[in-house]
């Protein structure tokens, strides 16, 4: 940061000679921006006319000390006002410094706010701030009072305690963000679409996709088994850290009910870190108040995702209705509800953050923050039920690894409860004959997780590895007619070609979709037919 001195030689006399008047300095104009530098400097002065300022301007300064002196400018002027713009003759005129607008204006014509542009990561990026050595003699003064600014900085955690109204129903950190990760890297390997996810597709994708358990959306067989191999609280574990340090994982485009339009990005990583920093402050195993942590946020770091608090290039809609997400007035809806959204989703499904709510409420209003070990920790001995008829429950307990395994030689029902559901078919075992998956190791892995399989079963499954499917159950249209003559008078029009196997000399399988055609046909034949088809039905609705 620049220097007092620095600060003050971008001004002219007369506006250094107020600075002079409200620090009660007597100033000699030969060298004027040295000579106040000098005065202001000094412990004693500054402890005292810190002392005088008016309480919302002290509040201003808080807040720059509590940043290390420096904040954007955006933000600063948007929680304590802005310094208004005006030259020399109407400063003189007005006189600013007497009647100030704002903390900012209090702040500014004492010399204790400048502002400037500084680079940063993203840019040349404007700030307001206490000139640096100034800071300094602050912070010295400061720390040492029992009420000093600093003696809060970065101590007291944002928000508070959860009351008793915020508290109900309590809902644990687990780890069934493993039990989707299971379901969906078997349900990738089968080119299938899953049905039923505790969490949403898109954001369990994200999370292998960070962890690099899945490279141009195919799933990669040596990193995928020693994930599913390895324990439940080691693999949760390896999805925090690969999530913490991840610059794709996007939690502001997972929101639900946004619409993201546009070129523009946004940083995901610097906004994680910080949130993840203000978390450290919160106590252990106490419950804490949701709401008031996101006002806290909003209140004294409400940019901590918008470079240069910025809040209207980002096009962001509501999906209900269309409506567009701009300007700070939207915070609640974008900003806030990422802040929502990263400890009631995000940690909570890492096995991070225990949530509350009461009763009838449709949202958390308390979290409290977790021990993974606690909650990730359990063994996976599951035992494996089979039924004669091929039907498959596995419990959630079961090894992972398992799981994926037996989920590809099946169909897949749907699940119930803490059980997955699958069946053995022949078209199940088709598609994973075709991934080069064999029936003895369905045998082997069944034979070893379960209580036994079914001897009919295993009788099936090697009957059908030698045989393949041996009989077939179809759903067909059936054109049945009166009289052997009219089936033999359409097989020689042109609808002959409409026509499949023939069932006996009244009855002929008519091919799919070519009900219309040979309507037609047996219309030009003088005959009328009655349409009983399934098709039919659905016309007639």
């Amino acid at each position: 940061m620049p220097s007092l001195l620095a600060s003050l030689q971008k001004h002219d006399l007369g506006h250094l000679r107020i600075v002079a008047g409200l620090w009660g300095l007597e100033l000699d104009s030969d060298a004027a921006a040295e000579e106040l530098s000098a005065s202001i400097l000094d412990p004693e002065l500054v402890a005292e006319l810190i002392e005088s300022l008016p309480p919302e301007a002290r509040a201003a300064l808080d807040a720059l000390i509590a940043r290390n002196g420096r904040l954007p400018w955006a933000e600063f002027a948007r929680r304590f006002g802005e310094v208004r713009e005006m030259g020399a003759a109407k400063r003189d005129r007005e006189q600013p410094h007497l009647h100030p607008v704002s903390p900012a204006e209090v702040l500014f014509y004492r010399a204790l706010l400048g502002r400037a542009f500084f680079d940063t990561p993203g840019g040349p990026q404007e700030y307001a701030y206490i000139p640096e050595d100034l800071f300094i003699v602050i912070h010295r003064g400061e720390k040492t009072k029992k009420d000093s600014v600093l003696s809060v900085v970065n101590l007291e955690p944002p928000g508070r305690p959860a009351t008793p109204a915020e508290r109900g129903l309590e809902i644990l950190a687990g780890d069934h963000l493993l039990d989707d990760a299971v379901t969906l890297l078997a349900a990738l390997r089968m080119g299938i679409t899953p049905s039923a996810m505790t969490l949403p597709l898109d954001v369990v994708l994200d999370f292998l996709k960070a962890v690099d358990l899945i490279k141009d959306d195919a799933p990669q067989p040596e990193p995928v088994r020693r994930f599913l191999e390895a324990p439940c609280a080691e693999a949760m574990k390896l999805l925090f850290e690969a999530w913490q340090s991840s610059e794709t994982f996007n939690e502001l485009r997972q929101l639900p009910g946004l619409v993201f339009e546009g070129e523009w990005s946004n940083q995901p990583l610097p906004a994680r870190r910080f949130l993840l920093d203000l978390l450290k402050a919160i106590p252990k195993d106490k419950w804490w108040s949701l709401p008031s942590f996101v006002r806290a946020v909003k209140e004294k770091y409400a940019d901590y995702q918008r470079p240069a608090g910025d809040y209207d290039s980002w096009f962001i809609k509501r999906e209900s209705d269309g409506v567009y997400l701009r300007g700070f007035a939207c915070w609640d809806e974008v900003d806030g509800a990422l802040v929502k959204y990263f400890i009631s989703g995000v940690l909570h499904w890492l096995g991070r953050v225990d949530l509350s709510m009461p009763k009838g409420a449709k949202e958390p209003t308390a979290f409290r923050l977790a021990t993974p070990d606690d909650r990730v920790s359990h063994p996976e001995t599951g035992k494996i039920a089979i039924a004669s008829s091929g039907r498959i429950s596995i419990p959630r307990l079961a090894p992972r690894a398992v799981r994926y395994q037996v989920a590809r030689f099946c169909e897949w029902d749907e699940p119930k409860a803490d059980e997955y559901r699958y069946s053995i078919t022949a078209a199940s075992l088709a598609r994973a004959k075709a991934q080069r998956l064999k029936v003895e190791q369905l045998l082997s892995l069944l034979a070893k997780h379960s209580a036994g399989i079914p001897p009919v079963l295993v009788k099936a499954l090697n009957r059908w590895e030698v045989n393949g499917t041996e009989a077939r159950v179809e759903s067909q249209v059936v054109l049945r007619v009166s009289r052997p003559e009219v089936l033999a008078g359409l097989r020689k029009s042109k609808a002959a070609r409409f026509l499949g196997e023939s069932l006996g000399p009244t009855a002929v399988i008519v091919k799919a979709g070519a009900v219309p055609n040979v309507m037609a046909a047996l219309a030009e034949l003088g005959l009328l037919v009655e349409d009983r088809s399934e098709e039919a039905a659905k016309r007639m609705g």
